[in-house]
């Protein structure tokens, strides 16, 4: 499966444009989740300096995405193309429900 993953309010607590304190078990369901063959995309409203912060931020964490807010890596986008990813599951704190507790989100994708 394709996730397409959140950062700021999923991955670390609402801090833009800093990087806020570590979401509990977040990193950790990402690995488990990755280990059992998921594609992780970074979905992200950062862009430049700011991406590239958080890129390391989660790699620092053992995450490397296989692509960050792009379907894949290389991703050419041409001008009036959508910036919307293709992917089966957005794991989002702003999504109808709010974030749910990443161990609901690795037992259910896991």
């Amino acid at each position: 499966m394709i996730l397409a993953i959140d950062f700021d309010g999923t991955l670390v607590e609402h801090a833009y444009p800093k990087i806020g304190k570590e979401i509990p078990h977040a990193f950790e369901t990402l690995e488990a989740l990755q280990k059992a063959g998921h594609r992780l995309i970074l979905w992200t409203y950062r862009d430049g300096s700011l991406l590239q912060e958080a890129v390391d931020y989660c790699e620092e964490k053992g995450i490397i995405f296989y692509a960050v807010n792009e379907n894949f890596r290389g991703e050419k986008i041409s001008e009036g193309d959508s910036r919307l990813i293709k992917a089966d599951v957005f794991i989002d704190d702003r999504n109808l429900g709010g974030l749910p507790n990443w161990f609901e989100v690795k037992e259910k994708l896991g």
